[in-house]
């Protein structure tokens, strides 16, 4: 099923501004031409986290656990993936999208640990009593977080990575949608952190740019209009501090263009590829 832009841009305004879920679907409904074919396109633009399992918690490469504790009074909880080896390697932080820590960032965990990586996936709505099931309802809950907070949340996962006896004590962040904006903002606030990846992510203030020289890769989806905004200024910023980067934009792809279980943006071959790129990046940086 292929869906009009106006439909999936439409999901955007959704997920992101957020609209009130009756207003979407009313407005969905009048774009889609009825209630049922309104239907058939939330199907396909829905998680769908039965997909979410490229890399099954089974497989016998990795080991895998679920954390919670405290660093320096912060607390911490999360999903930690690393390769089944007594070797040191490199950490990352991932930081999941504006629905939290679902199936879905758990198995790009996993995915990372089978590169080659200490992964956590943070779940930085802990604050707030954790990631609830209702995507929604996750969602909803973005609102109250503040930036103070996930900045001292993940300065203690920097902690816990860099001595975690499975890692090389380096330690980069990679990050999603929301999570891409709040590396974004990481690079200015955490000089620990040895190097970014932002999947389009918003920018962070131009003024706080090129503080740590944290090297960066990010990624930018060529039909994400509301987040490309800010790629040229940010560039601009990044140049003008002299703070290493590289800037790729995959052409034709939506907003979210990573995540396989909305079947709809999803872009098998981007995403590879921004994966890949994202594996040499941090394993050139990180070593």
């Amino acid at each position: 099923m292929s869906l009009d832009q106006k439909i999936i841009d439409l999901y955007d305004e959704y997920t992101h501004r957020p609209l009130a879920r009756r207003t979407f679907l009313e407005r969905l409904s009048a774009l889609a031409g009825s209630a049922a074919a309104a239907g058939a396109a939330l199907a396909v633009l829905e998680p769908n986290y039965a997909r979410a399992a490229l890399v099954p918690e089974t497989d016998d490469r990795i080991v895998t656990e679920r954390i919670r504790t405290s660093v320096a009074d912060v607390r911490v909880s999360g999903y930690l993936a690393r390769p089944k080896d007594d070797a040191r390697h490199p950490a990352v932080i991932v930081i999941h999208e504006n629905r939290g820590l679902n199936p879905h960032i758990q198995d790009v965990a996993r995915r990372f640990a089978v590169a080659g990586f200490v992964a956590l996936a943070g779940d930085f709505l802990l604050p707030l009593g954790g990631t609830p099931e209702d995507a929604d309802a996750a969602r909803d809950l973005f609102a109250k977080l503040t930036g103070e907070s996930v900045v001292q949340q993940a300065g203690a996962m920097l902690t816990l990575l860099r001595e975690n006896p499975h890692s090389n004590g380096k330690v980069g962040a990679v990050g999603f949608c929301w999570g891409g904006g709040m590396v974004n903002i990481l690079a200015t606030r955490e000089p620990r952190l040895g190097a970014g990846v932002a999947f389009y992510g918003v920018a962070p203030p131009t003024e706080a740019v090129g503080r740590y020289k944290t090297p960066l890769l990010l990624h930018y989806a060529g039909l994400d209009q509301r987040v490309n905004a800010g790629m040229a200024g940010y560039d601009a910023a990044l140049k003008a501090a002299g703070e290493p980067h590289r800037i790729y934009v995959y052409e034709g792809v939506n907003h979210a263009f990573h995540n396989d279980t909305s079947a709809e943006r999803y872009d098998q071959a981007a995403a590879t590829l921004a994966f890949d790129r994202t594996v040499a990046f941090f394993k050139e940086t990180l070593a």
